[in-house]
């Protein structure tokens, strides 16, 4: 069955079906069609193309359907040929309600309007799954740094250390990446929140279809403005690719830093034992293969993203068939980042800091040179001049072995006799956090008030529908 075909003689090519059919992947829109289809006959009801009582009919046929294909999955597409799940919901809706009743449900309905429709509808439970889930990874974070107290550990540049940092701030660092992305989210949702139909294939419905009912009666919040947008509009989806794109390389980051603090080199992290993995070989192993994964996965990801912003850049308006292949990329992007922000959650949950190893890194290799940097400064030695001074303090504490904390005011005050006895507390492993307390350091006080501000935003996220 097609739902076209009158002006054609001879029939589709075998290799063409094959090439151009859609159903083994589309069928994860049945559910949206379903919806949109019901909604779609009760707009036809109110310009009598329907009668009430077929009306009911059909939409009870229709929603037959869909809990068949729910209920085995297997069983309801086995054996089916049709073009796409538009054609063979259409074919079951036949056999169930009647050819007539069928025939009319495309009365002032295109194929392109209904496959965007179906795609935003579909579009929005995966953003809102996605969201929970994200919030779900925020809340792990949150609690690791809510549990943190005062550990520390180096933070980096360059992958060199750089100045200590609370290890609560470091967790706050990875929520702040994601609550950007649970924005992203939020904003992708409502760019797939306009409801397509009416537009017709490209020019707009000829038929007087109320599509401010046909937006409410589907949950959208508005109505596309355009019939020749609509029809070739696939911002939504990109927006999404992106932002799931975002989500990964945040994932990646975060990875990235797990599988090397959680190495013998470092020993910052111990894995749970639920996430990680041993080898086939060498009993010894634990392996970081959930966080290895993650790693490996954006790549696929961002080529999702690159697949279809190549497919739309050189489309004429409106409708190409080139957009059917907006869906397989966005399919695997949604199920995948479903499954990254599980086992990321569950990374974080069975995560356990070495405090020992942390602290120990913490106060080694000069971590405490700015902040005697910025004594001098604070003693009006100019902040150039200060930052030569304490460079060839290091030079020498390395050249003659000589650790931040053996040394003694009167060796310091060779290189500067600004340096008084209070110094000697700046030389101390990590005491420069304490110092850090501007909002946004990682100063106690200012990572105490960043705590609080993200476990209220967190709550409201979690308590919203979006």
């Amino acid at each position: 069955m097609k739902l076209w075909g009158g002006r054609f003689e001879k029939p589709s090519a075998k290799q063409f079906e094959e090439f151009a059919g859609s159903l083994a992947f589309d069928r994860k829109l049945l559910d949206a069609d379903v919806e949109g289809s019901c909604a779609w006959v009760h707009a036809l009801e109110r310009i009598g193309i329907y009668s009430a009582a077929e009306a009911e009919q059909v939409c009870r046929a229709l929603e037959a359907i869909a809990g068949e294909a729910r209920a085995n999955p297997a069983v309801f597409f086995e054996g089916a040929a049709d073009e796409d799940v538009h054609t063979l919901v259409i074919r079951k809706l036949a056999e169930r309600g009647g050819a007539g009743l069928a025939d009319k449900l495309h009365t002032g309905r295109s194929r392109n309007e209904q496959v965007s429709l179906d795609l935003r509808i579909w579009l929005k439970g995966e953003i809102l799954g996605a969201q929970a889930a994200l919030n779900a990874l925020l809340e792990a974070l949150l609690e690791q740094a809510e549990r943190a107290g005062d550990l520390v550990l180096p933070g980096y540049t360059h992958l060199r250390r750089a100045q200590p940092v609370l290890w609560a701030h470091y967790l706050l660092a990875h929520f702040e990446m994601l609550a950007r992305d649970r924005g992203r989210l939020a904003r992708c949702y409502q760019a797939a929140d306009a409801m397509p139909l009416g537009s017709g294939a490209l020019a707009g419905s000829g038929l007087p279809i109320d599509r401010e009912a046909l937006s409410r009666d589907l949950g959208f919040a508005a109505i596309t403005r355009n019939s020749l947008d609509a029809a070739g509009d696939r911002d939504f989806v990109l927006e999404f690719l992106f932002t799931a794109s975002c989500v990964f390389v945040h994932l990646s980051r975060l990875a990235e830093d797990w599988i090397l603090y959680s190495s013998e080199e470092f020993g910052f992290l111990q894995l749970g034992d639920e996430v990680t993995s041993g080898s086939s070989l060498m009993p010894q192993k634990k392996n970081p293969d959930s966080l290895e994964l993650l790693r490996g996965k954006t790549g696929r990801m961002l080529g999702h993203l690159v697949a279809l912003a190549t497919t739309l850049k050189g489309l004429p308006l409106t409708y190409n068939r080139d957009l059917q292949e907006d869906k397989e990329p966005v399919f695997d992007a949604a199920e995948q980042l479903l499954g990254a922000l599980a086992i990321a959650r569950v990374v974080v949950e069975t995560t356990t800091p070495c405090r020992a190893a942390m602290e120990a890194a913490a106060a080694g290799g000069w971590a405490c040179a700015t902040d005697l940097a910025e004594y001098l400064a604070l003693h009006g030695v100019p902040f150039r001049r200060a930052h030569e001074t304490v460079g060839r303090i290091v030079r020498a504490g390395l050249a003659h072995d000589r650790a931040p904390e053996q040394w003694t005011l009167e060796q310091l005050r060779e290189f500067s006799p600004a340096f008084d006895e209070d110094v000697l507390e700046w030389l101390k492993g990590a005491a420069g956090v304490a110092r850090r307390e501007v909002p946004g350091g990682t100063g106690p006080r200012a990572v105490a008030a960043a705590l609080q501000d993200a476990r209220r935003r967190l709550s409201a996220w979690q308590s919203s529908k979006q």
